[in-house]
Formats: structure tokens, C-alpha cells, sequence
């Protein structure tokens, strides 16, 4: 699949499946990338399906100057921003809540990977929100660093400088509560 553009160009043929794929396919990473920009879950599930509206509604053109990730990326990121900039107040849901475990999952195996996880995302918290968002886009939705700058409005020099400093400051968070992430 060419990252999403061949499904969106069905969409706008006419054949509605292609914008159930793009939903099935982009929907959970984009609403976690709209939660580091939100900082309340909830919030960004509405913006996510605010972007799909967007794009079912509005059919905006896709140049392809960028992957199609990275565009609808750039959409959802553009909407939270803008709410943001709206709403003068930001709410916290804890990670923790976020996640539903299983019966037919190994628990034990989980939690430990849950608590690593609610660690690591309380330590990101504790970062600027550009520090959060170049870590989220690098390294949890694996954009590459030209399609970071693009989605956050910087040149690729900046976004490896971002990236550098929030690693940085992520392992010194991270060090302070006496975990060790041997990813950094």
C-alpha cells in the first residue's frame, strides 16, 4: 500500500471502502499523536474523527509532496492546534486509563509493559510540547525527520535539534524516577 494515497483516491471516486481503510489503518495512531498535542484522550478521539470528517466532507486535494501520512498527520495536527488555541485550558487522563486488558493476554507480561509505558508518558509530560511531539512522531509513529518538520511546521534541522534536546531531557526525567529506557 502506498501509505494510504491509493485508498483516498478510491474515496474520492467514489468507492467508500477506501475511506474505511484510511480509518481502519491511521484512526488509533493519529488519535495518540492528537492526545500529545491535547493531553486528554478523549479530546483527541474527537479530533481524530474530525479529521476523517474533514476528509470525507471537504475531499481536500493530496499533492503528494509528502507521504499521505504525513499529510493527514498535518490535518489532525492543524485542527488540534487550532482547538487548543480555543479552549485556554488543558485536562490530563492518565495512560493507565486509556489502555483495556484481556482475559486471553499474558497479565503479567502486560502490566509490567503498561507501567513502563504510564512511566515513559509521565516522564514526556513533564517535557514541552515540542519535545513531546518530535518524540511521538519519531520514534512512536516512525516518521521519518523531513516528514516530522513537515507535520510540525519546522526545517529538518530544527526538528533534529528538537529531537536531540528532547532526548535529553527525556533521559534525565526518566533517570530522576530511577528507571533506565535503553532505547535513548
Amino acid at each position: 500500500m502506498d501509505n494510504g494515497a491509493s485508498s483516498y483516491r478510491r474515496f474520492l471516486e467514489g468507492d467508500n471502502a477506501g475511506m474505511a481503510e484510511l480509518i481502519r489503518e491511521y484512526k488509533d495512531g493519529l488519535a495518540l499523536y492528537l492526545c500529545s498535542i491535547t493531553r486528554n484522550i478523549c479530546e483527541a478521539e474527537e479530533l481524530m474523527e474530525e479529521t476523517f470528517v474533514r476528509l470525507a466532507v471537504n475531499k481536500p486535494e493530496y499533492t503528494g509532496k509528502s507521504s499521505f501520512k504525513t499529510w493527514l498527520y498535518t490535518i489532525g495536527r492543524n485542527l488540534a492546534i487550532d482547538y487548543v488555541r480555543r479552549r485556554k485550558w488543558i485536562a490530563d487522563i492518565p495512560v493507565h486509563e486509556c489502555y483495556k486488558l484481556t482475559d486471553e493476554q499474558d497479565l503479567e507480561a502486560i502490566y509490567i509493559r503498561e507501567e513502563q509505558k504510564v512511566e515513559l508518558r509521565s516522564a514526556m509530560r513533564k517535557l514541552k510540547p515540542d519535545y513531546q511531539q518530535v518524540l511521538w512522531l519519531i520514534y512512536f509513529e516512525e516518521f521519518s525527520n523531513a516528514e516530522a518538520a513537515v507535520i510540525m511546521h519546522k526545517s529538518k534541522r530544527q526538528i533534529e535539534n528538537l529531537l536531540y534536546r528532547a532526548k535529553v531531557k527525556l533521559k534525565n526525567e526518566l533517570e530522576k524516577g530511577g528507571f533506565r529506557y535503553e532505547g535513548l
